[in-house]
């Protein structure tokens, strides 16, 4: 099924906004509101239900465990190749392993958000084959999986190629917008956003995205790739070697274990690491400003897209909705939202910016937020 034809599957746009029921009969929803707790893990011949995030940085899978629970799997979004010493086979490693063993030619196929050309969806559908047949993902499944808010139809057709040419979703394979997915654990145990009116960001590695959501229909969405997780990553690398005036340099990689491991809004730290001098010894060294002065400057430039760009665009097109939406909580999901107290900090900022107070929440686990609430998608799908 096409990325056309799941969005065609959302809800038309209402033409009298001004009547829009924030709590409308669940009949009218898209997706049925339900629990995410039941047990349908493929046995007798029932399709499983999976949810699938092939993101930039990390990729995310979610299905039953066969008790009653859901099991996730999340990895790096990368593989490396090297050919069999006996065969002369070419294999495959893909994730931390390849990241770990390979570091001089494993590949990161999706920096972009998407693969953008026939060699970056090749690599991808490898690396992706490799992860499900490791998770013993089956045939028998109806697959939903999260789509960036990005205007690339090409990227968004490779995208597709890849997840249908997989070898699951023999039930059915659909897609719904990454921050609507991301949203729903934000809301409860089951899939009451699909019945809210509420705007949603988005802060991943490659972009920053933001869209209101009206019962499940996305409106006005907006998205930029110069406020990025990623960005954030290269700042610490500069921050970083000016900082020890010179004596360190690290790359992206080092720096993007820094924010994961230290990066707090509430309690950062200041930390140490050690390196190996190329003429022999080491040098250790303290990092107190590098990585915190990068996330502040994230999160400023991220509250003024969002409330000088996106939301007049929002109250230009649909006033209603920007006015209903304003009156519920904002859902911040992405890599970048797992930053701890980033999601107060957000709240005040846009609270100052707008001089009107607003709320921000966060799903438990926002890394894997848009896997689990499209693994709920996929559920009911299944049941219906």
């Amino acid at each position: 099924m096409s990325v056309e034809d799941a969005e065609a599957d959302e809800p038309a746009e209402q033409e009298d906004v001004e009547e829009a029921d924030p709590e409308p009969d669940t009949d009218e929803d898209p997706v049925d509101e339900s629990s995410a707790d039941a047990d349908e893990s493929g046995a007798d011949g029932q399709p499983a239900p999976v949810g699938v995030k092939l993101g930039s940085t990390r990729t995310v899978l979610a299905k039953p465990d066969g008790q009653g629970g859901l099991a996730t799997t999340q990895t790096l979004t990368c593989l490396a190749t090297y050919d069999d010493p006996i065969s002369g086979e070419e294999q495959v490693l893909y994730g931390e392993e390849a990241a770990e063993q390979y570091p001089e030619r494993v590949q990161f196929m999706l920096r972009s958000g998407l693969p953008e050309d026939e060699r970056g969806a090749e690599l991808t559908e490898r690396f992706f084959t490799s992860v499900i047949e490791a998770n013993d993902i089956p045939a028998n499944s109806g697959v939903v999986y999260a789509i960036p808010t990005i205007d690339n139809e090409r990227g968004l057709a490779n995208l597709q190629s890849v997840v249908e040419g997989s070898g699951i979703g023999d039930h059915f394979i659909q897609s719904y917008p990454e921050s609507l997915c991301g949203a729903i654990p934000a809301f409860g145990d089951g899939l009451e956003a699909i019945n809210e009116i509420f705007l949603a960001v988005n802060m991943g590695s490659t972009n920053l995205e933001a869209s209101a959501y009206r019962r499940g229909e996305q409106l006005t969405p907006f998205t930029t790739g110069s406020v990025t997780g990623n960005e954030v990553d290269r700042r610490i690398a500069t921050n970083v070697e000016s900082e020890t005036q010179g004596r360190v340099n690290i790359d992206t990689q080092t720096a993007r274990e820094y924010k994961e491991r230290h990066a707090d809004f509430d309690h950062f730290e200041p930390f140490t690491d050690v390196i190996q001098q190329p003429g022999g010894g080491a040098h250790e060294f303290t990092i107190e400003r590098s990585v915190m002065d990068a996330c502040d400057a994230y999160l400023d430039e991220a509250v003024e897209e969002f409330a000088n760009t996106f939301l007049p665009e929002l109250a230009n097109d649909h006033m209603k909705v920007y006015q209903l939406a304003l009156d519920q909580p904002i859902v911040l999901t992405g890599g970048m939202a797992c930053i701890p107290g980033i999601v107060e900090e957000f709240e005040e900022r846009v609270s100052e910016a707008l001089n009107r107070d607003v709320e921000a929440i966060a799903p438990d686990e926002p890394n894997l937020a848009a896997t689990i609430g499209a693994q709920r998608i996929a559920a009911r799908m299944t049941e219906n």
